[in-house]
């Protein structure tokens, strides 16, 4: 027994939803649907904002790379979901893992910048509207996304050493449906202190950071909005705020949530539900946040119709 308990682990056998045949093809429908959307929602916005010169500004710019972003870690987070839910076998080679692991660490803390970044182009629209085309350059702008990486590159070499590092040789079953640090934590059969920390650690600077700049860019924006006379022009400041708005408060409260607490806290279960709002439903949306409410984008998908109906 001792020996097969200190069994180097070479594979994770992911559980998913369910081990029920049928709830697993109705659950297979609806995330191949889900991702066809995002997937299709993702790439026009952006094609949209690639074709349509109205549309290369800064604010697009980041949406554009947010929509791409989205795009990216929902196709990896699809293939492992998809895999539970029809394989027979639902095993996972422990590299696999680790490189699911570091591309989504990627993303996840990628996507925390680009909302910041998102909300300092809107302070600097609202608030300096005369030196805004001077700032935000386009060179500034690919500075802004490549420093954006480049952090979430560095956050995402740290927690997967230190994830990774630890033995796990108790058992290899993982109660989620992707590689995430709860589970992973949960099986590993060595101390796990200081991995919690820098897990913690590294989540604390990232949010924080993040947040911080959102809020003092807005703090900013509302006192400008308020100074504004018109009641109309005030209506018309807010609503270019709105859409991330939303979008910040749906990612960041799920995403908190799951990251931001001691790992006793842990409910594999419930967690799985609220990976879903940052992993599929966020994504999904994202194109309707930014679209819906936007008279600009909404003209331009009119424009590219009109086009394609003469051609």
């Amino acid at each position: 027994m001792a020996e097969r308990n200190h069994t180097v682990v070479t594979e994770f056998v992911l559980l998913g939803f369910t081990q029920n045949p049928k709830l697993q093809v109705v659950l297979l429908v609806i995330f191949l649907f889900i991702y066809l959307l995002t997937l299709v929602g993702n790439l026009t916005l952006a094609t949209l904002i690639k074709m349509d010169s109205r549309l290369h500004t800064p604010m697009y710019f980041f949406i554009s790379n947010l929509a791409l972003l989205d795009v990216s870690y929902t196709t990896i987070l699809t293939s492992s979901t998809l895999m539970t839910l029809q394989a027979a076998r639902k095993a996972i080679l422990f590299t696999e893992c680790a490189l699911q692991f570091f591309f989504l660490c990627i993303a996840l803390t990628c996507e925390c910048y680009l909302l910041g970044v998102m909300a300092y182009d809107r302070f600097m629209a609202i608030c300096n509207p005369l030196l805004y085309t001077v700032i935000m350059s386009t060179r500034f702008c690919m500075t802004l996304v490549l420093g954006s990486y480049l952090v979430s590159c560095l956050n995402a070499v740290v927690q997967t050493i230190f994830i990774f590092r630890l033995s796990f040789c108790h058992s290899n079953v993982i109660n989620h449906f992707f590689c995430d640090v709860p589970p992973l934590l949960k099986l590993s059969c060595s101390d796990t202190r200081t991995t919690e920390l820098v897990h913690f650690t590294c989540t604390a600077v990232v949010v924080t950071s993040t947040l911080l700049i959102i809020l003092v860019s807005y703090i900013y924006i509302v006192v400008a909005i308020l100074k504004i006379n018109s009641s109309k022009g005030q209506r018309k400041a807010f609503s270019t705020c709105t859409s991330h708005l939303a979008a910040i408060f749906i990612f960041y409260g799920t995403g908190s949530f799951m990251y931001l607490r001691p790992s006793s806290k842990y409910l594999m279960d419930y967690d799985k539900i609220i990976s879903l709002f940052y992993t599929y439903v966020i994504p999904m949306l994202n194109p309707l946040i930014y679209s819906m409410r936007n008279k600009e984008v909404k003209e331009a998908f009119t424009r590219m119709l009109g086009r394609k109906m003469c051609s």
